[in-house]
């Protein structure tokens, strides 16, 4: 695994964790783990198994899915490039409409 995929699945834990109003060490005991390794899994500096994040699902009362949800993570850049890409493509009709669109939205 990557250490950016490792951060982000961390970064991800951590999100979940405190969403549900947990210290390290109840998630840690709900999943039958160390607290230090559930810090490490967070920082993005341990590997977490299979099994490791099938309990850390359970113990968060999530679907396996949430654990990999990252969308939020895209950056307000990333976006941009993205919508360039769309636009890139469009004719000119549908670039129309998107600008219609656009500002529909902006307002």
């Amino acid at each position: 695994m990557k250490t950016d995929e490792k951060r982000l699945i961390g970064l991800r834990i951590k999100e979940l964790r405190k969403s549900k109003g947990l210290s390290q060490e109840e998630l840690a005991e709900r999943a039958e783990t160390s607290p230090n390794y559930l810090s490490r899994m967070e920082r993005g500096t341990e590997n977490p198994t299979l099994d490791m994040l099938i309990k850390l699902a359970n113990a968060l009362e999530v679907e396996m899915w949430e654990m990999f949800d990252f969308g939020h993570e895209v950056s307000r850049k990333e976006l941009r490039e993205t919508m360039g890409r769309f636009l890139k493509e469009l004719d000119e009709d549908k670039l129309r409409m998107a600008v219609k669109l656009l500002r529909a939205v902006v307002r």
